[in-house]
């Protein structure tokens, strides 16, 4: 019985494989990114929500409302887009939404793109 050399075998197992490794692992990474940046967003239009809800009386709900957003999301002010939809008026909604654009970008190739969506609405105190 004539054994062959097996030396080698494993480091050619591993090339083979390492790509598809690699891709899996930088598309784990980038849809955490998003995820992330949707957990902000969704956090920073609740924040604004609340602050819209008890500013009845201030001269600038909307502006006051969208620099919250801006502030307690973290994300890029010139990217996030906000809406405030409100009659002001005591007992009435108010609904403030928020779009950041967000894309999947696997080894120089875009896979998802698109915008990240969060709304609230809350009863103006």
């Amino acid at each position: 019985m004539i054994r062959r050399n097996e030396r080698g075998q494993t480091m050619v197992e591993f090339a083979l494989i390492l790509p598809v490794l690699l891709v899996v692992i930088f598309g784990i990474i980038q849809f955490g990114i998003a995820f992330n940046n949707y957990e902000s967003l969704t956090d920073g239009v609740r924040a604004g929500a609340r602050l819209a809800a008890v500013s009845r009386q201030s001269p600038t709900p909307v502006a006051d409302t969208t620099a919250r957003v801006q502030a307690s999301s973290g994300l890029t002010a010139s990217k996030l887009a906000v809406t405030v939809t409100s009659d002001w008026v005591a007992g009435d909604p108010v609904t403030v939404s928020a779009t950041y654009p967000y894309s999947i970008n696997l080894l120089g190739i875009v896979v998802a793109s698109g915008n990240l969506t969060s709304t609230t609405t809350e009863r103006v105190e």
